[in-house]
């Protein structure tokens, strides 16, 4: 059952009030009529199965029949950092690696960057990110919604390297660097994996050797050379199949 995630103002149990585009959405799109149950979350701890009691254009009413609590969290939180891609590419790796269980995404304007971004669409193209990663996470039942950071430049003084436990950065084309297979990984779930993917045009040397000397590590997915879209996915997948997140 798919989970939507609501406002805490709406979840006054044992009642439940949803307007706004959740409520259109669920009348209009899912068409949801009264008797039915679905599946609402606080974004937080807690997700309430609630039964349709009422529905208008203005307001859906639901009787909370149910309270489940989150499992605590088996592994450590992952976040990428992800330079900005063209067009549709980092939309479809905001929703992909949503899915994937990713907590945090960090867009970042790298020197081989195609995308530009001017400073009056920073938050628009943010608030964009953050409507993909919240329909990505209600379609895949997460527990609570990535968290889109605003655009950063690619430098050691805006990611803060001590904040991870494990900082890596993807590289192409070089010889003698670990891969996801055989490094060793943070298993606690108080830890955190920070994992930065290049452009369509791969990193700069420069950007590279700037990230090893703040602690990165760098690795490989192989000797395939990806699309940035598909290594992003590809890396956290990998991540979370290692940390017992999947399969």
């Amino acid at each position: 059952m798919p989970v939507f995630f609501v406002p805490p103002r709406c979840l006054t149990p044992p009642t439940v009030t949803i307007t706004g585009a959740l409520l259109g959405h669920l009348r209009d799109s899912l068409r949801l009529t009264v008797g039915e149950t679905i599946l609402l979350s606080d974004g937080e701890k807690l997700r309430y199965r609630t039964e349709v009691t009422a529905i208008t254009k203005q307001t859906l009413t639901g009787r909370v029949i149910d309270v489940l609590t989150r499992p605590p969290r088996q592994a450590p939180a992952l976040t990428l950092g992800q330079a900005l891609l063209k067009g549709e590419r980092m939309d479809w790796v905001v929703q992909k690696t949503t899915e994937l269980g990713v907590q945090t995404i960090i867009p970042l304007q790298s020197q081989r960057s195609i995308v530009q971004l001017k400073a009056e669409r920073i938050q628009t193209q943010t608030a964009r990110w953050q409507r993909i990663a919240l329909e990505a996470a209600q379609q895949s039942e997460q527990w609570q919604v990535p968290t889109i950071a605003g655009p950063l430049s690619l430098s050691p003084h805006n990611i803060q390297r001590s904040a991870y436990t494990l900082a890596l950065i993807l590289t192409e084309r070089r010889k003698e660097v670990r891969t996801l297979s055989n490094i060793a990984l943070p298993a606690s779930p108080e830890e955190s994996i920070l994992v930065l993917v290049g452009p369509e045009g791969g990193w700069t040397d420069k950007e590279v050797a700037t990230a090893e000397e703040t602690g990165y590590v760098p690795l490989t997915l192989g000797t395939r050379i990806l699309r940035a879209e598909t290594a992003a996915t590809l890396a956290i997948g990998l991540l979370q199949y290692r940390l017992g997140e999947l399969g």
